[in-house]
């Protein structure tokens, strides 16, 4: 059985696009019905429209409360068809409207070992951190900020004369590898 799935992104979209390319491929046997964006004039908006992709582009300064903007997006959602939602470079913590629609089907790819280095800038704490192996988590979300449990892993090794920009795009590498592969190993199931 096909899935419909949709992908939240809030900036450049290089994750949308490894999934949008292993759904076009074969490995993901889904669809991606659509691309949620906080961000209006982030650069997955132009990615996603490129691929042919729906698009919703929704700024959460734009409604009263996170429930309200959250209510806008499952509305969005359920209308696709939508039945998993997978966070690729989304910026914002899921709240309850999202977590009770969509139960133990948001997944989230974080660029460290989790539970190591949650939130914000996570490649750059690693690296100030002096750490030798760093790497990428995919997992489950739940109401914390990276806290849900872990799905799969991947180490990356922290290089002598790495800067956090080489170390980054090892990361991101690791990222476009990881994710579609257990998107569609989670889907098979």
């Amino acid at each position: 059985m096909s899935h419909k799935i949709a992908v939240f992104a809030s900036g450049n979209g290089t994750n949308f696009q490894a999934i949008d390319e292993a759904v076009g491929c074969g490995e993901i046997d889904a669809t991606i019905a659509l691309m949620v964006c906080d961000q209006p004039g982030a650069a997955v908006i132009g990615r996603a429209e490129k691929a042919g992709v729906k698009t919703l582009v929704v700024a959460r300064k734009d409604f009263p409360s996170k429930r309200a903007f959250e209510e806008k997006i499952a509305a969005a959602l359920k209308a696709c068809g939508v039945d998993y939602i997978f966070l690729a470079g989304y910026m914002r913590l899921i709240g309850k409207t999202l977590l009770n629609a969509y139960p133990h089907r948001i997944v989230n790819i974080h660029p460290a070992l989790l539970p190591s280095f949650t939130g914000l800038d996570a490649i750059g704490q690693a690296f100030r951190k002096g750490v030798k192996v760093t790497g990428v988590t995919i997992h489950y979300v739940d109401e914390g900020m990276d806290t849900g449990p872990i799905i799969a892993q991947a180490a990356v090794p922290v290089k002598d004369g790495d800067t956090i920009e080489t170390l980054e795009s090892r990361i991101h590498e690791m990222e476009h590898q990881l994710y579609p592969k257990t998107i569609a190993k989670l889907l098979a199931e």
